[in-house]
């Protein structure tokens, strides 16, 4: 079964940080592009950052470029994406998906169950 389970989302002040996680089943992580993408309420889902097969490459939103790292344990077939200087702008819920950026917006059902993240002072 493909699953994806995000974590490690919860209330930060602004300027504050989080690291989010996202543990893969039933794929390898290593042979997909592998997404993030956010959700506010009543928004449409925003894309926030995406990595190549293999790792290679990374490409983010410029809303949360300088801010956003988004990284990989293949080992653990686990992603994360390291956030900094969070804004209230950035709360919303996060999902971990599988694909590209066009493939994972137009499919809600690539993503995992989600993580809330809640910036607010």
């Amino acid at each position: 079964e493909v699953q994806l389970v995000e974590a490690g989302g919860g209330m930060v002040q602004p300027g504050g940080s989080l690291r989010l996680s996202c543990v893969a089943s039933g794929f390898q992580i290593n042979d997909e592009f592998m997404s993030w993408v956010r959700q506010a309420p009543d928004k449409e889902p925003e894309w926030v950052a995406t990595i190549t097969p293999g790792g290679t490459t990374t490409y983010y939103s410029d809303s949360v470029k300088g801010r956003f790292t988004f990284f990989r344990d293949v080992t653990k077939n686990m992603l994360y994406l390291q956030m900094y200087d969070l804004q209230p702008e950035d709360a919303a819920r996060y999902y971990c998906a599988r694909g590209s950026r066009t493939v994972v917006l137009a499919a809600p059902s690539s993503w995992g169950q989600g993580t809330q993240v809640t910036v607010s002072s």
